[in-house]
């Protein structure tokens, strides 16, 4: 159902702060998780359970480098070990808890649920954070009832864009007509189109004349298990018909996206938006961030409701068309590192 051996994202740095009750629960890949900070700022993730009687350690409370459970007092370090047992001189081994490898980059939290020796850093996608000088971004989350598969299937096939958002970035059906340049990579698919001549998307028509006509430029990677990395860059309308636009940019934007599923019916997407600094104005990246929070909610309804008639007619007959090639391909590599698991996990 989920590949373990990736790095999941649990969040942004900020949601993790030095405070006494600060312990951020998370449910990743159906395994609950808790997030903590040592008094040197060093995030920690463990097994959200005792290894007593598993009540959540997430009720417990921070202590030293340590978490306490409040049940019956067990005290387990940030590896794991459990240090002190109120009652019991002996600590045997077994008595430890689950820690997974966390690493903090561009101000998310990676968080890796496989076979800790396989926690390769270089595997956790390029982005950009909101602390980059040369950024100015904002951030946000939501959370969405369905599988995410079907999340990923929507990112990567983003023709949807002129009718799901047709109140958002849409604003026009040349989406429709695209016909992008996909390239398959080890552990996920690259995307790249133009719109070209195309009207301002939908939340920024009122700030152009209505005959306004813009270049549009994608330039997408996704990443396994749902990582989103959007460069969009926006011309005014030029005379070239391939390669670059030259047209003049007007600006320069960002997104980082990572959508981390909780279990088979539910996932976090954490996501930020914002624009290169000195190719933005005053408003500008708020109008982003407001716009893409407005536009996941369009998402939202869509992909739970197709989830709920999933689920009623499981077997349904669909019918694919031409713009599933992206959806295909990046659910092919999904597939392929399932199964690799699979076969490593039998072979053990």
């Amino acid at each position: 159902m989920f590949v373990k051996n990736a790095w999941y994202c649990a969040g942004w740095s900020q949601d993790l702060t030095l405070g006494r009750d600060a312990l951020l629960t998370r449910r990743i890949a159906g395994e609950s998780v808790v997030l903590y900070r040592q008094p040197d700022g060093t995030a920690v993730a463990l097994d959200d359970r005792c290894r007593h009687r598993q009540a959540p350690l997430s009720l417990g409370r921070k202590e030293g480098n340590g978490l306490r459970c409040m049940y019956h007092g067990w005290l387990f370090g940030p590896d794991g070990r459990c240090t002190a047992i109120p009652g019991q001189a002996e600590v045997r081994q077994a008595a430890a808890v689950r820690a997974y490898p966390l690493v903090e980059r561009n101000d998310w939290l990676w968080v890796w649920m496989g076979d800790p020796a396989r926690a390769d850093p270089a595997l956790i996608c390029d982005s950009v954070g909101p602390s980059h000088p040369e950024w100015d971004l904002r951030t946000a989350h939501i959370g969405v009832n369905t599988n995410y598969r079907l999340e990923i299937a929507n990112l990567t096939d983003l023709t949807h864009v002129a009718w799901v958002h047709a109140d958002t970035f849409g604003g026009t059906t040349a989406y429709s007509a695209i016909r992008a340049k996909q390239t398959i990579t080890a552990r996920g698919l690259d995307t790249e189109f133009w719109a070209r001549g195309v009207p301002a998307p939908t939340v920024a028509q009122h700030l152009f004349p209505a005959e306004a006509r813009f270049d549009l430029h994608f330039d997408v990677s996704v990443t396994v298990p749902c990582n989103f990395i959007l460069k969009f860059k926006v011309y005014t309308a030029g005379t070239a018909t391939e390669g670059p636009s030259n047209g003049q940019l007007l600006v320069d934007t960002f997104s980082s996206q990572s959508v981390t599923p909780r279990d088979a019916e539910s996932v976090d997407y954490y996501y930020s938006w914002g624009a290169r600094r000195g190719t933005t104005a005053p408003g500008l990246v708020d109008l982003l961030i407001e716009a893409n929070h407005a536009a996941f909610l369009e998402d939202k309804r869509i992909l739970e409701g197709q989830f709920q008639r999933m689920k009623e007619r499981p077997d349904f007959a669909t019918l694919d068309y031409a713009h599933d090639s992206g959806p295909g391909k990046m659910l092919f590599v999904l597939d392929k590192l399932l199964r690799e698991e699979a076969v490593a996990t039998s072979v053990a």
